[in-house]
């Protein structure tokens, strides 16, 4: 049944050619098409002069953003058998973090698919987003083990070079605070402000030592943004 609801998909559906994009990315047609579509459709997209509020994919990168987590966190429990809780907790980190989901987002070609659900100009950190949204419509496509199985083989071990993730450490914020904590300086990430840019909301994240503010950062997501605010004082203090 299920494969003549794909051959359907795949052929007859009014949807059809983003059925044929995605088999060409992902090597399958989805049997819940709606899913895929919904995990690509932005809320820029939303239509809000008619009062109500549409469909998007923040649903879907929610349910992904924990899938996610939990099967890199299986897959690192046995690829590293001897390796200790900070070792893994670190390598997860590397490999859920916002600019390593929006590569391999980008490297998978998903902004073909997304520029067609979304409206303004397109960020990297959506890219990342729809990526997790996509993870979450796997998910719920496959059911959690076939979804492991699928997403280790062909989305971790294709498109991400876990042995460079080893030695690279681009987690400014996290090396901030570690900082802080050793030389014992109150580090603090505030939002200064949020306000709407291309139809979506922007913020600006500034970092603060001892209540003296250090550097401002600003990006459609908070996390990128105090990264990037991170980065800034980093390499003023010389840490990297």
């Amino acid at each position: 049944m299920k494969s003549i609801v794909r051959n359907l998909n795949y052929y007859l559906s009014s949807d059809k050619d983003l059925a044929k994009r995605l088999h060409e990315i992902l090597g399958f047609t989805p049997y819940r098409l709606s899913l895929f579509k919904t995990a690509f459709y932005h809320k820029s997209m939303n239509n809000c002069s008619t009062g109500k509020q549409q469909q998007n994919n923040e649903r879907l990168e929610y349910l992904g953003d924990s899938v996610l987590s939990t099967i890199v966190a299986e897959y690192l429990f046995s690829k590293y058998p001897n390796k200790d809780e900070g070792f893994l907790t670190k390598m997860r980190s590397k490999i859920v973090k916002r600019t390593t989901l929006n590569s391999i987002a980008d490297k998978m070609g998903l902004d073909v698919i997304l520029s067609e659900y979304s409206q303004g100009k397109m960020s990297k950190s959506m890219l990342g987003n729809a990526f997790e949204a996509m993870i979450g419509a796997i998910y719920l496509e496959m059911g959690y083990e076939k979804a492991k199985k699928y997403i280790i083989r062909e989305i971790l071990r294709r498109y991400l070079d876990i042995h460079e993730l080893e030695d690279k450490d681009d987690n400014y914020k996290s090396q901030l605070l570690e900082w802080g904590q050793k030389h014992g300086r109150e580090i603090e990430f505030k939002l200064i402000n949020r306000f709407k840019f291309d139809k979506r909301d922007r913020f600006l994240i500034g970092v603060f030592i001892d209540s003296i503010q250090k550097a401002t950062a600003e990006d459609f997501n908070k996390k990128s943004a105090e990264q990037m605010a991170s980065k800034e004082v980093v390499q003023s203090l010389q840490l990297d």
